[in-house]
């Protein structure tokens, strides 16, 4: 199972944490970096983040996790995505999804009834962008080509039996978007056997690729830091809310994360992808001292 890390998207920092996120992230031995995306809020822009981790790291596998795609323009969006893969050098995986938060719909004047259509409809029209397919009569094609070709590899961060079907039909894999905040082994175990189940029934021979994403906290106090973090980011949605996912997830603290990672390498999980809970760059140290790696 590879392991990838986070970078404090939706906690308050500068220049200077997050250059040296990226650069702590791409020394290793972490196989990605990832990027969470939240429009109202006080979080960074996903796609200048994606390109400025792009532009100075090397090594890792840059993802999105996972990308509001409706509430995008699909032309514009396949444009960024593609710059950002040439940017670096093939490395992007791009997650997509509808995201939970009504908000980012109404802030930007999208329609949330056919959000799933939109969706499908979206990563057709990207990938007649990076197919360069004109997306206008009478003009060229919209460059550049990602980096690889005709496309960039898409993740679909979906669950239910129906958004799993049509995940099936365009996705290179599913980003169980579940785990979040309370990752639990079982679960994901269950869930990796309908994902693959969705592709067989959709005709397809490859095994999906199968992700998932977790919070995770280690500070000098990791339940107070996960606690605040959660309070902050569901603060929107009333402090019943923030209470119950707070008491519900064992996440924070070292035997927290050893169970979750520990969890989802024996559910098959291909890439488990830790989401910071502070902006202090030495949690990246205090993950790799719990996790002996």
């Amino acid at each position: 199972m590879d392991l990838s890390m986070g970078l404090p998207s939706f906690i308050p920092h500068g220049r200077n944490e997050e250059l040296t996120w990226c650069r702590k992230i791409d020394e290793g031995p972490w196989d990605g970096l990832a990027i969470c995306d939240r429009l109202v809020y006080d979080s960074w822009a996903l796609t200048v983040q994606l390109a400025a981790a792009a532009a100075v790291t090397e090594r890792v596998k840059l993802w999105t996790a996972i990308a509001t795609l409706p509430t995008r323009n699909a032309v514009h969006f396949a444009k960024e995505m593609a710059t950002i893969d040439q940017l670096s050098a093939g490395r992007l995986t791009l997650g997509v999804g509808i995201g939970g938060q009504g908000e980012d719909y109404a802030a930007t004047g999208t329609e949330t009834s056919f959000r799933r259509r939109q969706m499908d409809e979206h990563v057709a029209a990207m990938k007649d962008v990076w197919s360069q397919k004109p997306p206008v009569e009478g003009y060229g094609p919209v460059g550049p080509r990602p980096y690889r070709g005709s496309t960039v590899p898409l993740v679909a961060g979906v669950s239910g039996p129906k958004a799993l079907a049509r995940a099936a039909q365009w996705a290179d894999g599913v980003n169980d978007p579940n785990q979040t905040i309370q990752l639990d082994g079982q679960n994901l175990s269950d869930q990796r056997k309908l994902v693959v189940k969705a592709w067989a029934d959709a005709g397809r021979d490859e095994v999906p690729h199968f992700s998932a994403c977790m919070w995770f906290a280690l500070g000098p106090d990791p339940e107070e830091q996960f606690t605040r973090h959660l309070g902050e980011f569901f603060q929107s949605y009333g402090a019943d809310v923030s209470a119950k996912y707070s008491r519900a997830s064992p996440n924070f603290g070292a035997t927290g994360l050893l169970n979750a990672v520990s969890g989802a390498r024996e559910a098959g999980v291909d890439d488990l992808i830790l989401i910071p809970t502070t902006s202090d760059p030495s949690e990246i140290d205090r993950a790799r001292e719990v996790l002996g790696i």
